[in-house]
């Protein structure tokens, strides 16, 4: 992921905090797997092993961050050097805040359970969103790694996908909530899961853009599709 510089131990520190980044997005993607057969399956023992990963991705998270201060603390480093430590930082954010989404729809799904209102949710209409949104979480890592702008850009256009999945779905419940009041319980807790699958897409999307601003030491945040495709000429 790094380039060579003079210093072999500035090399081996930032490979292996990036190794680090690739083991957090490793379990983070994994709580989302599980999350989403919690989901589909209705299954307590697969929301429960979410919610025991949160403790050890937030602990992580933690001595990531503490080490990237130390490394800048240490090295000082300047240009792009210091783009990519800042990145990887604010990376890891992003993969604890999926996780915490994970853990949001783990604790949600067991207490639709314990309400006993489980099998009333039509969860499978969950699972496009929640595939696109993993499957983008998995690219984002792979660019990344690769620090590969092309791929960034292509994570860019597909979080558009799971925007108009959210806005479909929002759009179903509301008609099913106004057709039948007894639906509107269920469909407020479906909207609670569909949103925080949303807020995933949306935390992969920012990796790519973090991988734009590495490679380009441009900030596309708030920036149209056409400025962006226009800074990666």
């Amino acid at each position: 992921m790094t380039e060579k510089h003079l210093s072999s131990q500035f090399d081996s520190e930032l490979n292996g905090v990036s190794s680090r980044v690739m083991e957090l997005g490793g379990m983070v993607e994994s709580q989302i797997n599980q999350a989403v057969y919690a989901l589909l399956q209705f299954d307590p023992e697969a929301a429960n092993r979410v919610m025991e990963t949160e403790h050890r991705v937030n602990a992580m998270e933690i001595d990531i961050d503490r080490e990237l201060s130390s490394i800048i603390a240490r090295r000082q480093p300047t240009a792009r050097d210091l783009r990519l430590l800042i990145a990887i930082s604010k990376t890891t954010a992003n993969l604890e805040r999926v996780g915490d989404e994970a853990n949001k729809i783990a604790r949600m799904v067991k207490s639709i359970i314990e309400s006993g209102a489980a099998r009333q949710l039509p969860t499978t209409e969950l699972r496009i969103a929640a595939d696109l949104a993993a499957g983008l979480l998995r690219k984002a890592l792979d660019a990344f790694a690769r620090l590969d702008t092309a791929a960034a850009l292509s994570i860019l256009k597909d979080d558009d996908l799971i925007d108009k999945e959210f806005d479909g779905f929002v759009r179903k419940l509301v008609t099913y909530m106004m057709e039948d009041p007894r639906t509107i319980s269920a469909s407020l807790d479906l909207l609670f899961l569909a949103k925080a699958i949303e807020r995933i897409g949306d935390h992969a999307k920012n990796i790519a853009e973090f991988i734009i601003y590495i490679v380009k030491g441009a900030d596309v945040r708030h920036t149209s599709m056409q400025e962006i495709e226009s800074a990666l000429q």
